[in-house]
């Protein structure tokens, strides 16, 4: 899920954090596997607008070629039912809230566990599962939340407190934003019930006082105040919670001081290189986003890549670099620390532009706008991300290997 955030409680030094419980075993550990919950479309244009969208919060400015473009994909997205290539399947996590079990979005991009309720309107909420929490939580008198996006579409509603149960792992009075008002653009998703952030509670959205995520609420119980995330191109990943799982990766972990100074899961990256080649220029600042599908680096880094792809063309009417579906990609290297990362070259050929299925989306973007680079599902499906805490909420840091 994507969010660009109309914040009012972000001040520096200013940010108060309610404090929920923890009704769990001291050093817990539990993994949370993703399930398989239907067909999605599969347009590089709509996520590409989608990510300006939700990072506008931080001063993202989708390019107006970027705009036509995820324009003109919406409006097509009805129309290619008979396209399966441009369907992918969609991979979520069972969150229990008040008892309801719903299909999460574990986003480390965002802040926010927000759901589809009771409070939903019906002509918004129609074939998602619902919270209820009425019959189940503790309204907070007062307490809002308000997600707004670039293109006017977005979600809001009110808190309660309630229990919300992660795999074994039940956290008590928890905030659990339910939707009052929903876009199109969510209530479409009916395989998708919410969201669950994962980034840091700073940019928790509720006003007047900001909310813990969930991972805030339960580390202090855990084994390790950690957890992994490892996504999977083409099948069902899991998030590890509270240890770290060695038979997941390869090698060691390479641990880099993570930037939380805007709330996000952020590192500098290194130099890079396309195939074979030398490496040179350097990524920058980045964060590590389980909610953003494709990979944006700069425009320089995007460049030389696609000069290495036979028929690749920046195009402004697909909203991005496009190449022909039968072109051979070359896989792309990362440094990030003292080691070098490898995003598989098929990785990168996100989904055909069309129903003809001739060109093809890359899932290498430039982040043009956005102000640093994102290393979306692209990059992680070929990774195990350690998101760890273990040295104090000041002094975050992500541990990076290849999976096994």
């Amino acid at each position: 899920m994507q969010y660009s955030l109309t914040l009012a409680a972000l001040a520096a030094g200013t940010l108060t954090l309610a404090a929920p419980a923890a009704d769990i075993p001291q050093t817990h550990t539990f993994s949370v596997p993703q399930v398989s919950s239907g067909k999605v479309f599969k347009s590089g244009a709509l996520h590409t607008m989608k990510t300006y969208n939700k990072y506008a919060k931080i001063g993202a400015v989708a390019p107006d070629h970027v705009v036509k473009a995820a324009q003109a994909a919406a409006a097509q997205q009805g129309s290619v039912s008979a396209n399966p290539e441009q369907y992918d399947e969609s991979y979520l996590c069972p969150v229990s809230a008040g008892g309801k079990t719903l299909n999460l979005d574990f986003d480390t991009g965002s802040a926010d566990l927000w759901v589809f309720s009771t409070d939903t309107p019906s002509s918004e909420s129609s074939g998602h599962a619902l919270y209820n929490g009425e019959a189940t939580g503790t309204r907070l008198s007062g307490y809002t939340w308000d997600i707004t996006y670039q293109d006017g579409s977005g979600s809001s509603g009110i808190v309660y407190t309630d229990k919300v149960v992660v795999g074994p792992v039940t956290a008590t009075k928890q905030a659990v934003e339910a939707a009052t008002s929903v876009s199109s653009a969510f209530s479409s998703d009916t395989d998708n019930d919410g969201l669950l952030g994962l980034a840091f509670s700073s940019i928790n959205t509720v006003s007047p006082k900001a909310q813990k995520t969930f991972f805030d609420t339960v580390k202090s119980s855990l084994s390790k105040p950690l957890f992994a995330a490892n996504l999977k191109k083409g099948t069902a990943g899991t998030y590890d919670f509270g240890y770290i799982d060695s038979s997941k990766y390869t090698g060691s972990l390479t641990y880099v001081n993570a930037d939380s100074s805007q709330g996000f899961w952020g590192f500098t990256g290194g130099s890079y290189a396309t195939g074979s080649g030398s490496y040179s220029g350097s990524i920058g600042s980045a964060i590590a986003d389980t909610g953003t599908t494709l990979l944006y680096i700069p425009s320089a880094a995007v460049t030389s890549y696609y000069k290495k792809v036979s028929g690749a063309v920046n195009s402004d009417a697909d909203g991005g670099y496009v190449f022909p579906c039968s072109a051979t990609l070359p896989d792309w290297h990362v440094k990030i620390g003292s080691g070098t990362f490898t995003v598989p070259g098929s990785y990168i050929n996100y989904a055909p532009t069309d129903s003809t299925g001739e060109t093809c989306y890359g899932g290498i973007q430039s982040n043009t706008g956005i102000g640093l680079s994102i290393f979306g599902d692209i990059f992680l499906k070929a990774h195990y991300v350690v998101f760890d805490q273990t040295n104090g909420v000041s002094s975050p840091r992500l541990g990076f290997a290849k999976q096994a």
